[in-house]
């Protein structure tokens, strides 16, 4: 991954800004008592409401705010966290429906080849859930748009909620490859899966049960030793659940539920939950990434089903951050996790995977 803000600075620019999450100087502070409160969160001091002092104080702190927001000001420091099903509704609007339209969905096999797949192949998802088959295959087709208010809270909160930043950031900079993007710019890596990338590491990153999980994974693409792109791992991951789709690989599943987003959002969340395990516990490096990448590929398309169970039984655990630290290795004398299949054998590899 590459350094710096591929010149949409210059150096001088950066060294007198704060990297993002980081507070700026204020001197006043220590001298003035309502501007304190003020970043405190704490209530003015009692004869304080109304008087210029208070004004000036609100007007200080709005100051820092924006400096610390960059580019978007205000708006990126104080725009409000978006939920997976509010981020969805928009999705759900008319402005996809062009692209459902155009969305990939299975061939018809002719012949000797469409017998084949009647006879032995997976089902064929059933009618009522076509819909939401396309809409999913919509938003991967679906780009990042500067423009689109929504895009941009997804964007906002998944930063957020991984940095535990309580305000937002620059559309633009570094501090997105410090996520695991590869550059500064994010949409360039949701070419292959569009906001359905984006809005899988949403679902990730909002579910409360998940979350722990998502933090701790991405402490240890951080990791001295051990590190790896957390976002661009994502992206691929995506990549892979969206291609089960495609191949009707998980119509069953999503059949015995009555749900296809769901089904994909889990597969994603277990996808990374098994890299997680066997990444840590087999102290695996950007060197393994591409054999790794292909065994998960290969879980997602010929085991769904049982890569699912494995984290329902997670889940059932409610694993805090600091259980996650404790689970057993999959290599280690205590033997396989205690998870449904998640860290079973290596499998033969097929298909192509590597880091985007």
């Amino acid at each position: 991954m590459s350094g710096g803000a591929g010149g949409l600075e210059r150096p001088e620019e950066r060294q007198r800004e704060p990297p993002p999450g980081k507070s700026l100087p204020v001197p006043a502070l220590g001298q003035n008592e309502l501007l304190k409160a003020l970043v405190e969160g704490a209530e003015p001091p009692v004869g304080a409401e109304g008087s210029e002092e208070l004004r000036r104080a609100q007007e200080e702190w709005e100051a820092v705010e924006e400096a610390q927001s960059g580019p978007g000001g205000l708006a990126a420091g104080r725009a409000s966290l978006i939920s997976f099903n509010e981020a969805l509704q928009h999705f759900q609007s008319a402005q996809l429906r062009r692209r459902r339209v155009r969305a990939q969905v299975p061939v018809p096999r002719p012949g000797l080849a469409s017998l084949l797949r009647f006879l032995f192949g997976p089902p064929r998802l059933q009618p009522q859930l076509q819909g939401e088959q396309e809409l999913a295959l919509a938003m991967a087709q679906c780009a990042l748009d500067d423009e689109q208010k929504v895009h941009m809270r997804i964007l906002q909160t998944v930063y957020r909620r991984l940095t535990c930043s309580r305000l937002g950031c620059p559309r633009y900079g570094a501090h997105w490859e410090e996520l695991g993007f590869q550059g500064v710019d994010p949409g360039t890596d949701l070419r292959g899966t569009g906001m359905l990338g984006l809005m899988q590491i949403l679902f990730f990153v909002m579910d409360p049960q998940l979350l722990p999980l998502a933090r701790e994974i991405f402490r240890l693409s951080q990791h001295q030793s051990q590190s790896f792109p957390f976002c661009i791992m994502s992206v691929n991951i995506t990549r892979m659940v969206l291609q089960a789709l495609r191949e009707e690989r998980l119509s069953r599943e999503c059949n015995r539920r009555q749900q296809v987003l769901a089904v994909l959002n889990q597969l994603y969340a277990a996808a990374f939950l098994r890299l997680y395990c066997l990444w840590r516990g087999q102290h695996r490096t950007l060197a393994d990434s591409s054999a790794l990448l292909k065994e998960l590929e290969l879980a997602t398309k010929k085991k769904p089903k049982q890569l699912l169970k494995s984290l329902e039984a997670f889940l059932k655990q409610s694993p805090t951050a600091e259980a996650l630290q404790q689970l057993p290795s999959p290599a280690g004398p205590g033997g396989d996790i205690d998870f449904v299949g998640i860290c079973e054998p290596q499998v033969e590899l097929e298909g192509a995977a590597r880091l985007l």
